[in-house]
């Protein structure tokens, strides 16, 4: 099955990438691999939530956000590949979770991009990753994700 017609079982539509909000692009192909910048969890061009997960952003939001970071790392990448049909697989997810100082559960929240990348994958979406939390990200999203894909 194509990731087109798995994403269309799975009833997911890709997001229009999001347009930089600075010098970089949404993703660059090299040597079979596209990388994507960092995606922010925007959701028809806005934030659905700021603020520090542990605090005024829940884990179980936060894990859904991670979610669309991961669908927006996808549509960046399949942009960059000239189709979704062109990516094989997922190679790595880096994330990056803007919580309190005591929140510890930053792989839980990156779970929610590893989750869905796997259910659009299966095997091929198994990864490496990278869960960190840090003090804020961009615009005070709760969450960041990257990605990097294996083209066929």
């Amino acid at each position: 099955m194509s990731v087109s017609e798995r994403l269309a079982e799975l009833g997911i539509e890709l997001p229009v990438v999001a347009a930089p909000v600075a010098a970089y692009v949404p993703a660059v192909v090299h040597a079979g691999v596209v990388y994507t910048s960092g995606q922010l969890p925007f959701s028809a061009g806005v934030l659905p939530a700021t603020g520090k997960v542990g605090a005024e952003v829940s884990a179980e939001d936060a894990a859904t956000y991670a979610r669309t970071c991961a669908l927006n790392a996808l549509a960046a990448a399949a942009e960059a590949a000239g189709g979704v049909d062109n990516i094989a697989g997922v190679l790595r997810v880096g994330g990056f979770v803007a919580s309190v100082p005591e929140f510890s559960g930053q792989p839980g929240v990156i779970n929610g991009a590893s989750v869905v990348l796997g259910e659009i994958f299966g095997d091929a979406g198994r990864h490496v990753r990278a869960a960190v939390g840090v003090p804020v990200l961009p615009l005070d999203s709760p969450v960041e994700v990257e990605v990097s894909f294996i083209l066929v």
